[in-house]
């Protein structure tokens, strides 16, 4: 069986390091991009039983349409 090599302790700090750094990175930008996501949710909810509404609407117009015509 082949033994460990050594790894230079400068390439483990950078390893490391990078791990460090992009999760930090990962947090601040989730933080960042939350609240927009939020916003986004709390407006297609509030579309949402407007949407329902109005293809229920369409539809029974559609239906009545439909069924005056034959």
């Amino acid at each position: 069986m082949v033994s460990p090599v050594q790894v230079s302790l400068l390439i483990k700090l950078a390893s490391y390091s990078a791990l460090f750094l992009s999760m930090a990175y990962g947090a601040r930008r989730y933080n960042y991009l939350k609240p927009w996501a939020e916003e986004e949710r709390r407006i297609a909810n509030w579309k949402k039983p407007k949407r329902i509404a109005s293809s229920f609407w369409n539809s029974k117009v559609l239906d009545s349409l439909l069924q005056t015509s034959s």
